[in-house]
């Protein structure tokens, strides 16, 4: 598929929310699913309402259906997380989310029209939750507990203000390596706008969602950006209970793919 314009991503706001510094989380899925499991918790969690989809004539021509209501492939929420005994915490939180890859044509228009519509609304700054791969332990595979700590998480930022800000106080920096897709596309743009995109990156196996890895991110955003009271233990519950869900829709989408005695297949999820 030949790369596409950037008017070909369109944002539809379903419903008018003011979210003028609010932090945004970008949920396409990544090694592991460690961004779409971090932004379904956030928006199971802090029960966050959808207020936009983005459309593009490149995304799977699927309808995902939950308790009876269809879902478009890509959806914007946006809610407030609860203060801590401080009184402290993020004002509001947006979170773009899919289930699906994006096709490789269409990650720079993608990415691009989100940092528009995140600069035009005013927000923040924008977070991409990313796996960072690591070979695979078949001791964690097998017994995955909720030890938390075993993970680690690396950070890398867009501009100096928010590496000096968020990253080199809290987590080891990401100083060598590559990052791609979604996120090393915000990155690059931020850095040229001059708009903080960060990038936290949790050790996770590449060959199957990794809830821990995905916790870890959760347990990381919280602790540095949104602080609010979380407790490890069911966080990490949460997250499985997502990724099984997140296995369940891939896994339909997948079957669906395929030929049927002839039939025209449906289109297949993206790799």
């Amino acid at each position: 598929m030949p790369a596409l314009a950037a008017d070909q991503v369109k944002i539809y706001e379903i419903k008018r929310v003011d979210v003028e510094g609010a932090i945004v989380i970008d949920g396409f899925p990544s090694v592991g699913l460690v961004s779409s499991i971090v932004a379904n918790y956030l928006i199971d969690t802090l029960e966050m309402e959808q207020i936009g989809i983005v459309e593009s004539p490149a995304f799977p021509t699927v309808s995902l259906v939950r308790n009876g209501n269809p879902q478009h492939p890509v959806r914007i929420y946006a809610g407030r997380p609860p203060a801590d005994r401080a009184g402290r915490g993020a004002d509001k939180i947006v979170a773009f989310v899919s289930e699906f890859h994006p096709a490789p044509a269409i990650i720079h228009p993608l990415a691009h029209s989100i940092l528009d519509w995140v600069q035009e609304q005013r927000c923040s700054l924008l977070v991409s939750p990313e796996g960072l791969s690591v070979e695979a332990d078949p001791h964690r595979a097998k017994s995955r507990g909720t030890r938390l700590h075993d993970v680690k998480v690396y950070g890398v930022a867009s501009t100096r203000k928010a590496r000096e800000l968020y990253i080199e106080p809290n987590m080891i920096p990401f100083a060598e390596g590559v990052i791609t897709g979604i996120a090393g596309v915000l990155l690059n743009e931020g850095r040229r706008r001059g708009f903080d995109v960060l990038t936290f990156l949790a050790e996770a196996q590449a060959d199957y969602p990794d809830a821990r890895a995905a916790a870890k991110v959760i347990e990381t955003i919280n602790a540095i950006l949104l602080r609010t009271p979380l407790d490890p233990v069911p966080l990490y519950a949460e997250a499985g209970r997502i990724e099984q869900q997140l296995l369940s829709i891939q896994r339909h989408a997948a079957e669906r793919a395929r030929p049927d005695d002839g039939a025209n297949p449906s289109p297949p999820m993206y790799r």
